[in-house]
């Protein structure tokens, strides 16, 4: 074996979410007359999804429309009325009690008419709000209702739409996986964030972390995180499970060795290596190892090896401590004659 220098790293099992799941619901309430989108499509923010029925909305309208048109004419009329008494005013022909009642006139008038035009305003937005549009772009659901189905302003619930470029990615880790990647995990923490699909391959955007828990779950002694991955080509959906592969540095003097040769005993973990005994006979040695997880599909052994260590790997079930071995590499054949039950060793 030779000491090698590997990613400290982890992969845990995780869940793709929508970075925004949004629920569609009419602003005004009403008869839905029709569905405007194609359920299950991308729609874009701002575009019409729903039609409320709009003519109680537009009778609503016309009738604020009549009401400043009338309010209008008052206006005018105490304008020369006012006008009127404030010469007769001049000629000392009224009171001035009778031309202040006059100017008031107006003024109540000119008020009211900034009342029905915020009335005005009101009943327009009404009216816009019967196309119930798009509040962000995303992938849009199905249709909870149907076409003539009666929605209550700001509570039926039409539809939702989930934003899904770019994903969240939600998942959790141990205590012993923080342990393994140097404590708890904060988004600057982490060097590289990988998602391995469900046909095993690699999603070939990386992430980011953009969520991490100020704390470990007290139930469940994990910390909960969050990764973000852009998703154009919509490969991606909410609900899919994934496996998430944190990286947070490098680690030197690491040994990588088939799983095979890895072994488990009452002390813990061990494998078996060739050394000399005590007559200078090549002989098999158990030796206790510290593993440090996965790499690919070998064990890494954080101590218990040196370099230069020939590790057994094959026969294993038929090799005793001190029992003579004849070694040879994995890719050789054993030499004439020797004993099939003879063990292979790794470089």
């Amino acid at each position: 074996v030779t000491a090698e220098t590997v990613p400290i790293q982890t992969e845990v099992v995780a869940q793709t979410e929508g970075a925004k799941q949004i629920e569609v619901r009419p602003r005004v309430g009403g008869i839905v007359l029709k569905r405007l989108y194609q359920e299950g499509e991308s729609v874009k923010a701002g575009q019409d999804m729903f039609l409320i029925d709009p003519m109680p909305f537009q009778l609503q309208v016309d009738q604020a429309r009549a009401m400043i048109a009338q309010q209008k004419a008052r206006i005018d009329q105490t304008a020369r009325e006012a006008q009127r008494l404030k010469g007769l005013l001049e000629t000392k022909s009224i009171s001035q009690r009778e031309y202040d009642n006059a100017t008031s006139d107006n003024s109540v008038a000119s008020a009211t008419m900034m009342q029905y035009q915020a009335q005005l305003r009101e009943a327009e937005l009404n009216l816009s709000y019967t196309h119930v549009k798009a509040p962000e772009s995303g992938i849009a659901g199905r249709f909870v209702l149907s076409e003539g189905a009666l929605a209550s302003a700001n509570t039926t619930l039409l539809s939702t739409i989930v934003q899904v470029s770019p994903i969240w990615v939600r998942f959790s880790l141990s205590e012993s996986d923080l342990l393994s990647l140097g404590g708890h995990l904060r988004p600057g923490k982490v060097q590289d964030v990988r998602l391995i699909l469900g046909d095993n391959t690699e999603y070939p955007l990386s992430g980011k972390i953009n969520f991490s828990a100020s704390q470990i779950d007290p139930a469940l002694g994990t910390q909960q995180l969050r990764a973000e991955f852009q998703n154009p080509d919509s490969t991606l959906l909410p609900g899919q499970f994934v496996r998430v592969r944190l990286t947070t540095g490098k680690r030197d003097g690491v040994f990588l060795i088939p799983q095979t040769a890895v072994l488990t005993g009452q002390q813990g973990k061990f494998v078996f290596v060739v050394e000399k005994d005590k007559e200078g006979k090549t002989a098999a040695a158990a030796r206790p190892i510290t593993v440090g997880g996965w790499f690919g599909d070998r064990w890494s052994v954080l101590s218990g090896l040196k370099a230069g260590d020939q590790v057994i790997l094959d026969n294993l079930i038929k090799v005793r401590p001190g029992a003579p071995v004849a070694p040879h590499a994995p890719e050789a054949a054993p030499a004439p004659g020797q004993d099939k039950a003879a063990a292979t060793e790794k470089h």
